[in-house]
């Protein structure tokens, strides 16, 4: 039998802990780069749509991308078990960065009309709906399943610094070079992320797919159709008797939160009269809590009793969201909100961890899919419900029952041995 040919270079058989381990920071900065390159891209976008068009429009652009990445999302998923998330995630960061900086050259010579950032908005969502997918299902590649839970905290850390860092950094460059300055350091940025993505390595996922070591000699594998991925994965996530639960969680939590933790909470700031200003403390006390909590899980790498964790976790965010519209003074719901971040931090964090653990490598792809569908495809679809209910009953009712329907995740969880029971590897480094 002949020697196997490697397209990557492994990674060594004992790995350091993730946050020393030198080709976990490359995808982190990478990552990072690529986040902050999103958050530039949306700002540019916004800003350049309420420079040509009226209120509908803007919502119209800024609703545009989110139609191609839920429709083709579980597509995504398929096409990173099937061709390798190496090449899903190069490719399609790649594709962004050409697109991006395309658009920067057009808006240079001409002025942004609205059918262009339409457009724009409709092709980034559709290549975000192959990107998010395969640079999500990266973790479980790149370290031991005993670091998942650390660098996942670290992806949300860097998902933090993103939101925090992006949006200031987008209006520099609108306001010093307009639109073509802006979508131009957004293209940079991608361009950025992809030499830092071309040295990561990839380690064996135990299944022949795309990007793993093979045997000349081995039988390739039967094809299949892409459909036929598509409902394999399906039936793969409601057979898995820990997945399948947790994602049910993940659902149910996103659409009680949030609506009421973004649109709730500016009609919430409309009634206090807190005013802009009181909105940003809130959502800064979220985004530090959310912060405090993912650097724990990246120190710590892991916490016991992980499911009964994720479930109190839960619960607390739920109660402290659904709480925060009774309290009076601004002080008070900056700290409320704080734990709620916190709370909902370690939440995501384990629960993310958890289902990477768990999920065969074969099928991790699409498992992040549908994942990830919850928050980008789901959940915003509770804006408008959240947002009409306050008109009629106030912020109060609403949000105690946003928290309440959210709770209904910790019952899930509880109810369910295997997520009761559920625990992350002991750490070996």
């Amino acid at each position: 039998m002949s020697a196997a040919k490697t397209a990557l270079p492994e990674s060594p058989a004992a790995p350091r802990p993730a946050h020393r381990d030198a080709n976990v920071l490359r995808w982190l900065a990478a990552y990072t780069a690529s986040l902050i390159g999103d958050s530039v891209y949306f700002a540019a976008l916004a800003w350049s749509a309420q420079k040509v068009a009226g209120p509908t429009e803007v919502g119209l652009v800024m609703a545009a991308g989110a139609f191609p990445r839920a429709l083709l999302m579980l597509g995504g998923g398929v096409a990173a078990d099937r061709f390798g998330v190496r090449r899903i995630v190069l490719g399609s960061d790649a594709v962004r960065c050409v697109l991006i900086l395309a658009v920067a050259a057009g808006v240079a010579v001409t002025a942004p009309a609205v059918w262009i950032l339409v457009a724009l908005a409709l092709a980034f969502g559709a290549v975000d709906a192959l990107f998010v997918p395969a640079v999500g299902a990266l973790p479980p590649r790149i370290t031991a399943p005993d670091q998942l839970a650390r660098v996942t905290g670290m992806r949300t850390l860097s998902m933090r610094v993103s939101q925090i860092s992006g949006p200031p950094l987008g209006g520099l460059a609108m306001g010093l070079g307009g639109a073509p300055a802006a979508f131009a350091v957004a293209g940079v940025l991608f361009a950025l992320s992809l030499p830092l993505l071309l040295t990561v390595r990839l380690r064996p996922s135990g299944v022949p797919d795309a990007d793993d070591v093979r045997d000349e000699a081995a039988p390739a594998p039967a094809p299949a159709g892409a459909w036929q991925d598509l409902l394999g994965g399906l039936r793969y996530l409601r057979r898995h008797p820990l997945i399948g639960p947790l994602i049910a969680v993940i659902a149910v939590s996103e659409l009680g939160l949030t609506g009421t933790l973004n649109v709730g909470m500016i009609l919430l700031n409309g009634e206090r009269g807190w005013g802009p200003s009181g909105y940003g403390w809130i959502i800064s006390g979220f985004g530090a809590g959310a912060t405090v909590g993912a650097v724990l899980l990246a120190v710590a790498g892991r916490l016991p009793r992980a499911g009964l964790t994720l479930a109190g976790t839960l619960l607390v965010g739920c109660a402290g969201a659904g709480a925060i519209a009774l309290v009076p003074a601004l002080p008070l719901a900056v700290a409320l909100a704080g734990a709620v971040g916190l709370a909902m931090g370690i939440y995501g964090t384990l629960a993310n961890a958890l289902v990477q653990t768990a999920a065969d490598p074969a099928y991790l792809g699409r498992v992040t899919s549908v994942v990830m569908l919850t928050s980008v495809g789901l959940a915003p679809m509770s804006y408008p419900v959240v947002g009409a209910a306050i008109g009629v009953w106030g912020s109060a009712p609403v949000f105690i029952g946003c928290g309440v329907f959210g709770s209904v995740g910790v019952v899930v969880a509880l109810a369910c041995g295997t997520v009761r029971r559920a625990e992350l590897p002991d750490i070996k480094n």
